[in-house]
């Protein structure tokens, strides 16, 4: 056998072997957070002008939250200065789901544009599984137009979850006839429990300049840049969905299970 032949089938096993290597235990590689939706506008008040945002951040992974996330929102004026910049520290972004966050500013001249970005999450590996954190169920929501681009949103927010939650933050996003977000509105809720519904009231002072909200989304979630605040009520148990007693009267007879007869030939 030739040098050359040698070197060949060396080679081949070295790919073969390569190829045979399990690479399971490699690390998987997340996905960043994405910015799905965000919409501005900016309103006249004593002492300059008042700068209002709301954005949805999305999280593709499945197995991990996205922590201790800063949205930065600048805004320039006619001239290309930038006359507003702002750090706002985000509440945990949920496995597979998505965060809606608003906010203001106050500027001493009149924004004509303003962007909204976001620092890398830190990723934490879900505690349990997906479906054990429930989403908390919003009920009798009430959107009343106030004046030109003010609205008002009230409803009430229960806990899914045995455990009471401390405080829940509550935000509301405004969208037009086409379904496009116009603008948002958030509030903090204190001692959400699982047998009684607490009311949220929450003020949007503006929306996107020609919007109209045709219609409106609030949700609910922990409040916390980390995943614990929510970790812990969904190791504490969901609230079981039947509680109450049955109001039939019961089976005047058990029907019972049939017992299968074998037949033979």
């Amino acid at each position: 056998m030739t040098q050359r032949m040698t070197a060949l089938i060396l080679t081949a096993l070295m790919v073969l072997a390569g190829c045979g290597q399990d690479d399971s235990n490699k690390p998987r590689q997340l996905a960043p957070l994405a910015l799905k939706e965000q919409a501005s506008s900016v309103v006249k008040a004593s002492g300059g002008y008042v700068v209002n945002w709301a954005a949805v951040l999305g999280n593709p992974n499945r197995w991990h939250f996205g922590e201790n996330t800063v949205a930065t929102i600048s805004a320039q004026d006619a001239t290309g200065k930038e006359i507003v910049r702002m750090e706002q520290p985000l509440d945990a972004v949920p496995p597979a789901g998505t965060l809606a966050f608003t906010g203001e500013a106050l500027a001493a001249a009149k924004p004509v544009s303003v962007k909204i970005n976001y620092r890398p999450a830190a990723w934490h590996q879900a505690a349990r599984i997906p479906s054990a954190f429930k989403p908390f169920p919003v009920s009798k929501v009430a959107t009343e137009k106030l004046g030109t681009g003010s609205y008002l949103i009230t409803g009430y927010v229960t806990d899914p979850f045995q455990k009471p939650a401390s405080s829940l933050v509550v935000t509301a996003l405004l969208r037009d006839a086409a379904g496009k977000l116009i603008g948002g509105g958030t509030a903090f809720v204190d001692d959400v429990r699982s047998n009684t519904n607490r009311r949220f009231i929450i003020t949007v002072e503006s929306v996107s300049e020609g919007g109209e909200a045709k219609s409106t989304e609030v949700v609910a979630r922990t409040w916390g840049a980390t995943a614990k605040p929510y970790e812990d009520l969904a190791m504490g148990g969901a609230k079981p969905v039947h509680t109450a007693k049955p109001q039939t009267e019961p089976f005047i007879k058990d029907r019972g299970v049939q017992a299968m007869v074998e037949k033979r030939p």
